[in-house]
């Protein structure tokens, strides 16, 4: 379980976005509470990548999109189910953007 700790901080992080940030969607337009969830699944992706040295960092993607789903039922319609391939597509490309990061910091630290 102490192996998994950064991942679970980031995942909890991530169902506060889902779940309890659209609580304040009334504040903002709702595209913009779309795009600021959007915004945070890509950072938290990159960072999940970079700080993480278990193999399980490879199944976020995958998790997030299921992790949405309930919060369609919840706050949104069902046209917004469309959305889970975003977040999909979305972390998918924060992980890779990561994963260059560990390459470059990598291969920066063998050459110092």
């Amino acid at each position: 379980m102490k192996q998994y700790l950064k991942e679970i901080v980031i995942l909890f992080i991530q169902l506060f976005m889902f779940y309890i940030f659209p609580l304040f969607m009334f504040l903002y337009e709702p595209i913009g509470t779309v795009m600021m969830i959007l915004l945070t699944t890509f950072i938290l992706s990159i960072v999940i990548t970079i700080i993480s040295k278990n193999k399980i960092k490879y199944f976020y993607p995958i998790i997030i999109a299921i992790l949405f789903i309930p919060s369609v039922f919840i706050y949104y319609n069902e046209s917004a189910l469309v959305h889970s391939l975003w977040y999909l597509v979305i972390s998918g490309i924060g992980m890779l953007i990561g994963l260059i990061i560990c390459l470059i910091k990598r291969n920066l630290f063998k050459k110092l």
